[in-house]
């Protein structure tokens, strides 16, 4: 895996809380969600898939740290950068490859490629390609919740560039007034495509920002996922309890550019490299190996068996029908045509 700076002192204390085969199957999301996003990309530069992608290889700690502790009756709200947080709620890597290539079998049937894909039979109520798209969707569904006494929480995702949206403040603040369900991730990459959160956010964490409403904020290491884990725990905790939101900022870094077009000309070489270097799923095997909870017989045919389902997948995609025409406009809401003509409002 390469030189990892992080060396193992003892064991968390969230891995004692936490049964071994669940560590395990966060290694194999881990690595499953890397392999996913590079056979993506390589599929793209093949003229396989059309279009753009953002992928998030380097961030895979905060992704499944934030979702391995939730219930099938959670929700997820996702980003353009989402794939990670799918694979981490349950989704099928080959209706998600199927949905990349634009074929009926994918889970928007082809319609919303790579930024669109949700799932709400697992609770992933969707990507979104705006900015902040998702932090009042995610509150709708946390007041849904509360209305129906329900004890499910929601984990909403989003970027460092939404911290200054409008929305991120309304909906801090409406989640705190209301004390919802509902944990706010920030996945801290360090830019919003090329501006890098010092230039673009006047406080030194974005977690701060939590004290203006009321709410407990925390910043954690997004490349280790043994923190992300205790940060992910302490918040659905909290939040179950009835004791409403909190603000967990993840800080990670994005090995690939902003998307498919990006040039890289905002940041070094080394910097690249320097973060290269704490890769995130590196870490926490390392972890996992020192501390005796698995070997490398098990991780080695861990990948074996992420490279036969990534195989699968493909194929499956590539097998895949493709939209009918005729079905262009299913699934599209529209006022009835005939119910317009009598002057009934929809």
């Amino acid at each position: 895996m390469g030189y990892v700076e992080d060396k193992v002192v003892g064991m968390p204390e969230v891995f004692r809380r936490i049964e071994a085969p669940m560590l395990r199957d966060a290694l194999r999301k881990m690595i499953l969600v890397r392999r996913f996003e590079e056979s993506a990309e390589q599929a793209y530069m093949r003229g396989l898939i059309h279009g753009t992608m953002h992928l998030s290889i380097g961030q895979e700690a905060s992704a499944i740290g934030m979702t391995l502790l939730l219930n099938d009756d959670d929700y997820i709200t996702s980003t353009h950068r989402g794939h990670g947080h799918c694979i981490g709620k349950g989704a099928d890597p080959k209706r998600m490859f199927a949905e990349f290539f634009g074929k009926e079998t994918g889970y928007c049937h082809g319609r919303g490629g790579s930024m669109h894909i949700a799932d709400v039979s697992r609770g992933n109520l969707g990507a979104n390609g705006i900015v902040g798209g998702g932090l009042p969707i995610a509150v709708g569904a946390a007041l849904s919740i509360k209305r129906q006494k329900r004890d499910s929480v929601v984990v909403c995702f989003f970027g460092d560039g939404a911290n200054n949206e409008g929305a991120f403040h309304e909906s801090l603040n409406f989640a705190s007034i209301w004390k919802l369900p509902v944990i706010f991730v920030c996945e801290n990459n360090r830019y919003g495509m090329s501006m890098s959160v010092e230039r673009s956010t006047a406080v030194g964490h974005i977690a701060q920002r939590a004290a203006a409403y009321d709410m407990p904020g925390v910043t954690v290491d997004g490349n280790r996922l043994c923190d992300v884990l205790e940060a992910a725990e302490t918040a659905i905790a909290r939040a179950r309890a009835g004791s409403g939101p909190m603000l967990v900022e993840c800080e990670t870094y994005r090995l690939r550019g902003h998307s498919k077009s990006d040039r890289n000309r905002y940041r070094t070489r080394e910097e690249i490299d320097a973060w290269g270097a704490r890769d995130p799923i590196a870490i926490y095997e390392q972890q996992l190996l020192e501390h005796g909870l698995i070997d490398t017989a098990t991780v080695e045919a861990m990948r074996k068996d992420v490279e036969a389902e990534i195989a699968s997948g493909l194929e499956f995609a590539q097998d895949s029908p493709a939209p009918d025409i005729d079905d262009l406009t299913r699934d599209v809401y529209t006022l009835n045509h005939e119910m317009a003509q009598r002057g009934h409002q929809p």
